[in-house]
């Protein structure tokens, strides 16, 4: 038998292959990310004529065309979680790290655990787009969540107090936003009280109507009111003031855009999957929720059990008992999918708000758990173990039906 140990970097690759005992019969070497280097890389493996496993770490994107390359030469291929390496290299005294020493190691750890080598099994051309655009949304979301304090940070500036009389918009309405369209039309509080109150009155009123929103002359007095007892601290009359307001009501719309489009498309690949009609038939799953939850857990037959689901999540508490002693203050590993965790999250959050009556298994051992004394935090976790063991089993009736 051959293991080969494959330390994938960014567009290269280091290569080594060893026989039991430490044989080495390729010693470590580089291979360009190239259609030519990697085709030689295949044949040359598959030249073998032993049994041969090749081992690689799970880097993001830069294993992808190695292991895809490797797969369609039929090579038995195994993606290691990088902690599993992590933790098998630090068995070692002495300490070394380049390129060539990972993957040595790589290729003994495939030695070391030749039989427990699965080989990788890429989830649906679907599943992976559909966790590509869901992880974009989530990026995105980020960048939005920024993009808004930025702003708010200019406004508490040069307009104090706005955000009162003024709120954000909502996705479902990525188009309209008040807060942004107002500040982009008027910048600063000086741009409204130099107007005077009759004049700014008419110009709000004209404004609203132009865009779409209801006038309201009270709101355009309270808005005046405000501007002129509200102190900026950052002056109109220079022209980094201006540009950088409206940047930052540029850089939000810029974001929400993108957020608005990428939302659709996941919706509309969630929507030709058979587990979507499960998803959204539970409570606390929306439009918005369901193709992110699907976007994260994949294809669910590659679980064996409800209990590995959950500890994919990464919300499974682990025992801890030596001798006499059972620990019961256990915590979750968080040993899995931050995503996941955070999008399950979400879904216990609105599971609080909309308070089922039917099928509400999971509001109910929530609430149960609350009664107890949990923390809410802890009650939302512990509800959403339940409800991860819940999508199993119903989405694999689905499949199975």
């Amino acid at each position: 038998m051959i293991s080969v140990g494959i330390d994938v970097s960014k567009e290269k690759s280091t290569v080594c292959a060893m026989r039991p005992y430490g044989e080495m019969i390729m010693i470590p070497y580089e291979v360009d990310h190239t259609e030519q280097a990697l085709g030689t890389l295949a044949k040359q493996l598959a030249s073998f004529r032993e049994e041969i496993r090749v081992v690689m770490e799970a880097t993001s994107a830069y294993n992808l065309p190695v292991l895809n390359r490797l797969q369609e030469e039929g090579l038995h291929v195994s993606v290691i979680n990088p902690l599993l390496m992590k933790k098998y290299a630090s068995q070692t005294i002495r300490k070394g790290k380049t390129d060539k020493l990972d993957a040595i190691k790589i290729a003994s750890y495939g030695i070391d655990n030749w039989y427990n080598l699965e080989d990788f099994q890429p989830r649906g051309e679907e599943y992976e787009e559909l966790r590509l655009l869901g992880r974009q949304y989530s990026h995105y979301i980020r960048i939005k969540i920024e993009a808004m304090l930025g702003l708010t940070h200019l406004l508490d500036r040069t307009m104090p107090g706005i955000k009162r009389l003024l709120k954000w918009g909502q996705m479902e309405y990525p188009g309209k936003d008040k807060l942004t369209d107002f500040v982009e039309q008027y910048w600063h509080y000086d741009t409204i009280t130099d107007m005077g109150k009759e004049e700014f009155i008419r110009s709000y009123e004209k404004w609203t109507k132009e865009r779409g929103y209801h006038p309201s002359e009270s709101k355009a007095e309270s808005i005046y009111s405000m501007a002129r007892e509200g102190v900026p601290t950052l002056s109109s009359r220079t022209a980094s003031t201006k540009m950088l307001v409206l940047e930052a009501v540029r850089v939000l719309r810029e974001v929400t855009s993108a957020l608005a489009n990428i939302l659709p498309q996941m919706q509309v690949l969630a929507k030709g999957m058979q587990e979507y009609s499960v998803v959204r038939a539970t409570p606390g799953v929306g439009a918005v929720l369901a193709p992110r939850l699907i976007a994260e857990i994949g294809d669910v037959r590659r679980f064996h059990s409800g209990s590995a689901l959950v500890a994919y999540a990464g919300i499974d508490a682990p025992p801890f008992e030596s001798g006499k002693f059972v620990g019961t203050q256990r915590r979750i590993s968080k040993r899995g999918s931050p995503l996941l965790r955070k999008t399950g999250f979400e879904v216990m959050k609105c599971l609080k708000t909309v308070k089922p009556t039917e099928d509400a298994a999971v509001y109910n051992f929530m609430i149960k758990k609350e009664s107890e004394g949990k923390p809410k935090k802890v009650a939302k976790i512990a509800a959403l173990n339940k409800f991860l063991r819940i999508y199993y089993a119903r989405v694999r009736e689905v499949y199975q039906g």
